[in-house]
């Protein structure tokens, strides 16, 4: 038999038959132990014993069940998958398992926390079909977070496989509510853009009610657990290996499960069954469970179980800047607008700005030359808009056509590296299909091969990607500071939707929300538009509770003549990269209080939705003792800032305007 397979497929191939017939056998033999015992049960917690995941087969599926401090959190959900290759979601068999314990510590220069020492039990599950066919299935648990994925060894002769469907669920108590934003229909939208993951959140929903467009949800997810605590779901370590996916609409018995994109994203192109070569694993899924919301706000889950896709020579600065189109929109992306940007980013002490679309027709590549030599002569540098381009949207923006073909893309990109600009803006894709993700990927990759960092806009939700790729600067996938100019609703709703993204949207990635605006009328000359409804104290807070590690706020060169000064002097000092994040208190869409640490430095951070004025009474010893005071910027009764020192001894009682704010720095 050994002969036969060094002659049939050489020396390299021979040990991969070696370890396949191994594994066969290790399959059979504990196969009929499974047997044996019958409706055996697998369980592995986190490091400290209080959560908890059952692992068995019911009636030939694998099922999975959450407990934490034995509250159940998900009722027995299913697993599994369809494939190429072999049918995974029934007529299994437990055959064999191991647990072992992951420790890692690791450096994340671009989120909450700088430092992650990440600890988890790892069980590998290893299911066997009616056919012989083999399947594992991964789970890392640690103290309050959970990750998930399939592995599918090389085997029955095939090197590569592809995903029909899913039978991933979570299965909720029936007391839970939940916080989702909609996935919307596909190729639809202004030219065509969506799904752009810029729908509306809504707030303690009864499962069952159905989403705005009966599509699903997209990641991440939050449920509320009756009075037992939440639970917030997502994916991470998507590449160009595998689709996005999103969550279905409810189903019978408290069950939500996997959905893969709809075939009419990327105007159809481009398949919705997502493909890998063997052996390879899906991506993982996430769940993070705790009694309060701290566990939730402080989740690292999303890095913890991803690794660097490549190295990078270069050495990339993130930090502020600014841009003209928020608020003086196309009509400024011309020389001169560009010019009193570059002149008000240098006044601030910014490192960078952002010329967004139409800079192609409207300035040129050649005069674009001249403007970035003159904003480097003021030490600024320059990022660049581009649309993904291709064809599967009717974006006419320019530049188009450059970003989706790699021929075109690596000498634009040789044009920008060039030049000196910093980094790129690639907006407008296509949806969620693997053809997408290989894109996303495809960009970052050249980009860094030219010292450019990304963002992306009108785009998914990064899953691990701040990790992945060392030049990726973030994303927007949110209902972002555009849409406050677009209409006065968003500017209402502005409050409510900022008390919800740090526990939902930016828990897990990089939220590139272009915010923080000191105009009170959100227009070109601060006299007309959408009215802001929030205080300078709430929209100062904001640009610490929202995470970016390059930031563009919302602010216009007349703030430096008739913005408050002490306003426009916490915006010039405020960081966008943090070192620790720490929960303080908090409900999402009510009210929130973070505190983040950049260096040596505390900032603490606090905004109310509600309707009405709340008194906080909130624990201030994250600070430290070394000093007692610190300074705080809030509301006067007239909205306006204000800025005291604070004593920070104790517990400490602070009061939030409606669409108010706070923030202290120590």
């Amino acid at each position: 038999m050994l002969t036969f397979f060094c002659k049939l497929s050489g020396i390299a191939h021979f040990w991969r038959h070696v370890w396949y017939m191994k594994r066969l056998l290790l399959v059979i033999f504990c196969g009929v132990a499974a047997l044996v015992s019958g409706g055996q049960e697998l369980k592995v917690t986190g490091p400290d014993g209080r959560l908890q995941v059952m692992l068995s087969v019911a009636n030939g599926s694998p099922v999975y069940k959450v407990t934490y401090n034995g509250t159940v959190f998900l009722e027995p959900s299913p697993l599994g998958l369809q494939t190429t290759i072999g049918d995974f979601t029934h007529d299994l068999e437990l055959s064999a398992h191991r647990i072992t314990k992951i420790t890692e510590d690791y450096t994340l220069n671009r989120s909450k926390r700088s430092q992650v020492h990440y600890t988890a039990n790892e069980l590998v599950a290893t299911f066997v079909n009616a056919k012989k066919q083999l399947v594992d299935v991964i789970f890392r648990v640690s103290d309050h977070d959970i990750a998930f994925c399939y592995a599918l060894p090389k085997q029955s002769g095939r090197a590569g496989v592809a995903v029909s469907q899913e039978a991933t669920g979570f299965r909720f108590p029936l007391q839970t509510t939940t916080f989702l934003t909609p996935q919307s229909d596909a190729m639809t939208g202004w030219k065509r853009t969506k799904p752009s993951y810029e729908e509306p959140y809504k707030a303690d929903v009864p499962m069952g009610t159905p989403s705005q467009y009966g599509k699903g949800y997209t990641f991440p997810c939050l449920f509320r657990v009756g009075n037992a605590g939440w639970v917030l779901v997502s994916e991470t370590g998507v590449d160009s290996r595998y689709c996005a996916a999103r969550l279905s609409e409810y189903r019978s018995g408290g069950l939500y499960q996997i959905a893969f994109p709809m075939p009419e994203e990327n105007d159809g192109n481009g398949t919705v069954a997502p493909a890998f070569a063997l052996p390879g694993h899906t991506p993982w899924r996430t769940i993070t469970v705790g009694e309060t919301l701290k566990p939730i706000a402080e989740t690292t889950v999303a890095w913890d179980v991803v690794k660097p896709l490549y190295e990078t020579s270069h050495n990339y600065t993130f930090g502020k800047g600014v841009w003209s189109w928020i608020l003086w929109q196309d009509n400024s992306i011309r020389y001169e607008d560009q010019v009193r940007y570059i002149d008000f980013a240098a006044a601030m002490g910014y490192r960078y700005v952002l010329i967004d679309n139409w800079w192609d027709k409207n300035i040129g590549h050649k005069r674009m030359e001249t403007l970035i030599r003159y904003a480097q002569s003021k030490k600024v540098d320059v990022f660049l808009w581009y649309s993904s381009s291709g064809y599967w949207n009717d974006i006419e923006q320019g530049p188009v056509n450059r970003m989706d073909n790699p021929i075109i893309r690596k000498r634009e990109m040789k044009w920008l590296q060039e030049q000196g600009v910093k980094g790129i803006k690639v907006d407008f894709f296509g949806g969620d299909k693997q053809e997408t993700m290989r894109l996303y990927e495809s960009i970052l990759s050249d980009a860094d091969d030219h010292g450019l960092m990304v963002i992306f806009h009108g785009a998914t939700l990064p899953r691990g990607w701040e990790r992945m790729y060392p030049n990726f600067a973030g994303s927007e996938a949110v209902l972002a500071s555009e849409n406050m100019v677009f209409t006065q609703a968003a500017c209402d709703q502005e409050a409510f939707n900022a008390c919800l993204h740090p526990f939902i949207r930016n828990t897990v990635a990089a939220m590139e929300f272009g915010g923080s605006f000191l105009n009170k009328r959100l227009n070109r000359n601060n006299d007309g538009g959408s009215v802001r409804r929030t205080t300078d104290a709430f929209q100062l807070a904001v640009s610490v509770l929202f995470q970016n590690p390059v930031q563009f706020f919302a602010l216009a060169p007349n703030n430096l003549t008739d913005a408050e000064p002490l306003s426009l002097d916490f915006m010039k000092q405020v960081p966008t990269t943090w070192d620790e994040t720490r929960y303080i208190d908090g409900y999402p869409g009510k009210y929130v209080v973070l505190a983040r640490r950049h260096g040596d430095t505390w900032y603490v951070a606090g905004i109310n939705a509600q309707k009405q004025e709340v008194t906080l009474t909130v624990d201030l010893s994250v600070l430290g003792n070394k000093k007692n005071t610190a300074q705080l910027i809030a509301d006067r009764k007239d909205r306006s800032p204000v800025m005291t020192d604070l004593r920070i001894s104790g517990m400490v009682q602070l009061v939030l305007q409606p669409g108010g704010g706070f923030v202290i720095k120590k």
